[in-house]
C-alpha cells in the first residue's frame, strides 16, 4: 500500500527555521521525482520544491535561498529545510511523488500544517 507521511509541522515565528520530513512506503522511490506543495488559507496549492531521481532540485521563486529540498534513496524520505520563514508562508504542507512510464503514477501526502506566527 502506498503511503506518504510528512511530519514535522508546527508553529515557528517569523525568521525561524523549520524542518518537516516525508516517509514514503509501497513503491519505488528511486524511480520517483518526489516534490513538496504547498496550500496556505484561500489560496491555490503551489509547488515548492521538485526533486527529481537524479537529485536535481528546482524551487519556487519564492523560496529560493531559504529552503533547501534534499532525498534520501536508502531511507526512502525526503526532507524540506526551511529557513527565514514569513507569516504568508503559513500552509499545509504535502509531500508528492510523480512517475511518468506506461501511465502517469502520481501519491500525496496527507499534509503537515506549518503556522508561522509570533
Amino acid at each position: 500500500q502506498v503511503q506518504l507521511v510528512e511530519s514535522g509541522g508546527g508553529v515557528v515565528q517569523p525568521g525561524g527555521a523549520h524542518r518537516l520530513s516525508c516517509e514514503t512506503f509501497g513503491f519505488i522511490f528511486q524511480l520517483y521525482a518526489m516534490a513538496w506543495y504547498r496550500q496556505g488559507p484561500g489560496k491555490q496549492r503551489e509547488l515548492v520544491a521538485l526533486i527529481t531521481p537524479g537529485v536535481l532540485v528546482n524551487y519556487s521563486d519564492s523560496v529560493k535561498g531559504r529552503f533547501t529540498a534534499s532525498r534520501d534513496d536508502a531511507k526512502k524520505t525526503i526532507s524540506l529545510q526551511m529557513n527565514d520563514l514569513r507569516p504568508e508562508e503559513t500552509a499545509v504542507y504535502y509531500c508528492y511523488a510523480r512517475f511518468e512510464g506506461d501511465y502517469l503514477r502520481q501519491f500525496w501526502g496527507q499534509g503537515t500544517q506549518v503556522t508561522v506566527s509570533s
